[in-house]
């Protein structure tokens, strides 16, 4: 499957020519799949593995004591089982997804009460993980940095001036879930047709996962391979674009169709848990005619199941 790998620090330290055949890499994946792993992005490990072990504390207490979080699709706070079905964006009936998600989103005011209300509220942090919130708010810092570097990248890939997409970041949405995708040993028989996330693409600009390995585990589709294990690296982020910057693009690039597949019957005690975070723009901001965030809550909106 064609997604390459693009190394930031050769990014950063290359000469014009270099920089030149990182961006063409940048803009063959993209064209084709989508997606992208990404390494030299300086997040340790470490910072990774505490917020799973924190969140995994989370996911493990009793369904009432997590019920005092629920949130909406978009929202802040726990996403329960059942409450996405990510098939249907693309119109497809099928069983909810078969995961769990602690939701974080953007939280600083921009001062205007209506986009405030709608985008920027503050998030909810369980008392039962009081270990969570130093470190996914140092992951979150270094996420934003990371995508404006992402865009910045992404417009050289176009040709484009190093500001085509940050100028547009100035005080953008962002959104973060911690997915935890538990085996059939909890969950049981998956339904016909039903998977831990379904076929979808997603819906904004950038998207930064850090996932892993299993049977279980991440595919993506392209036209010439049709699904396919995505390639894993454990030092790389896997980052895929969305339909505005598919829009954004001029439809140069496709937003990259991706599920996870349901827990294996062979596997039945394999649990996952991926960090992924979505980039956004400032709300408002035109993409070619569509209102960014009148098209992001239109798609949230469609995906919820409960």
């Amino acid at each position: 499957m064609t997604i390459p790998t693009v190394d930031l620090r050769a990014w950063r330290a290359g000469g014009p020519q270099a920089r030149h055949r990182i961006a063409a890499t940048v803009d063959e994946g993209l064209r084709t799949a989508g997606f992208l792993l990404v390494t030299g992005h300086g997040v340790p490990a470490g910072a990774r593995a505490t917020i799973r072990e924190e969140a995994r504390a989370f996911f493990r207490l009793p369904p009432a004591a997590k019920e005092a979080y629920a949130a909406r699709v978009g929202g802040r706070g726990w996403l329960g089982p059942g409450a996405e079905a990510n098939s249907y964006a693309e119109g497809t009936a099928s069983p909810p997804d078969l995961k769990e998600s602690l939701s974080f989103a953007a939280e600083e005011p921009t001062g205007d009460p209506a986009v405030d209300a709608e985008w920027f509220a503050p998030n909810v942090w369980p008392a039962e993980a009081p270990g969570l919130r130093a470190p996914v708010e140092t992951y979150l810092a270094r996420m934003r940095a990371l995508c404006d570097e992402l865009l910045e990248l992404l417009a050289a890939a176009l040709g484009e001036p190093k500001d085509f997409f940050t100028r547009h970041t100035a005080h953008p949405t962002w959104g973060f879930n911690v997915n935890w995708y538990p085996g059939r040993d909890t969950l049981g028989e998956p339904e016909p047709g039903q998977f831990r996330i379904g076929a979808h693409t997603d819906f904004g600009t950038v998207t930064v996962l850090d996932r892993q390995a299993g049977r279980g585990g991440l595919q993506v589709f392209t036209d010439e391979d049709g699904w396919r294990d995505a390639p894993w690296d454990p030092e790389a982020f896997t980052v895929n674009i969305g339909d505005l910057m598919a829009r954004w693009s001029a439809g140069r690039w496709r937003a990259g169709r991706h599920r996870v597949l349901p827990p294996p019957a062979d596997a039945p005690a394999e649990e996952l848990m991926s960090l992924v975070y979505f980039y956004e723009c400032d709300p408002g901001t035109d993409v070619r005619g569509t209102d960014s965030h009148t098209y992001l809550r239109a798609q949230l909106d469609a995906i919820a199941s409960g």
